[in-house]
Parts: structure tokens; C-alpha cells; sequence
């Protein structure tokens, strides 16, 4: 049995890459705690949550690399990268994480701008003379 689990979270451009351990619940994203890196934005609710609903807390230690996007995508994909982490744990954890809707990546992204247009749905003011 390994004694390392590795899953991708993702959530419009952002990617995360997570390692979990066995351990004692120490979270690191980048080599920095979550309130260093996330600051202000941060929502540790939502980095528990599959750890909650699998009833795993304080069980785990958390290793993460973060690129990409913005940094409330990134808090979304770190939650994804760790549910699907605690898949590979534990294959029973399925239903639970599935429930919840922690499995499921939010496939929303930027809609691209179009030729001819200000942008992806704003158009240039149309002038008659």
C-alpha cells in the first residue's frame, strides 16, 4: 500500500497538484500555509469540507502545487485535487464526496473573444450615419 496519493483539482485556468499522507493535518500549498498564500480571500471551510463529509480530519497532511487562475478558482481546485485524493485513499469514499458534489469539476471557463467584437458578447456601438 502506498503511503502517498496523488490527484489534479481544477477549476477554470487554475491547476492543483496534490499530494496527500497519512498525518496529522497539515495543509501547505506552494511551501506556505493557506492563510499566507490565499490571504484575504481565503475560506478554510471549503478546504475541510471533503475532509468533513469523509469524516477524515486531522488524518491527513496536505502538499500542494498551485498555478494558474485566480485565487478563488485556486481555493476551488485544491478542494477538487483533495476530494479526488481522498479517492485513491479510499475507493468507499465515493459516494459520500459524490454526494456532496466534490467530485464534480466545475467545467466553466472564459468564453473567447470573437472576430469583429469588443469581446466574447459585447459588440461594437453600431452607428447608422
Amino acid at each position: 500500500m502506498a503511503d502517498r496519493f496523488y490527484a489534479t483539482g481544477r477549476r477554470k485556468k487554475a491547476v492543483a497538484r496534490v499530494w496527500i499522507t497519512p498525518g496529522s493535518g497539515k495543509v501547505q500549498v506552494n511551501r506556505m500555509t493557506p492563510e499566507e498564500y490565499f490571504g484575504g480571500t481565503f475560506q478554510s471551510q471549503k478546504l475541510e469540507k471533503p475532509f468533513e463529509v469523509t469524516e477524515t480530519q486531522e488524518q491527513y497532511d496536505v502538499l500542494a502545487t498551485i498555478s494558474g487562475g485566480g485565487k478563488s478558482a485556486q481555493v476551488d481546485a485544491l478542494t477538487h485535487g483533495i476530494s479526488r485524493a481522498l479517492l485513491e485513499v479510499d475507493g468507499e469514499m465515493r459516494t459520500a464526496l459524490k454526494r456532496s458534489g466534490l467530485l464534480t469539476r466545475d467545467s466553466r471557463i472564459k468564453e473567447r473573444k470573437k472576430y469583429g467584437q469588443k469581446g466574447a458578447r459585447a459588440k461594437f456601438q453600431f452607428s447608422k450615419r
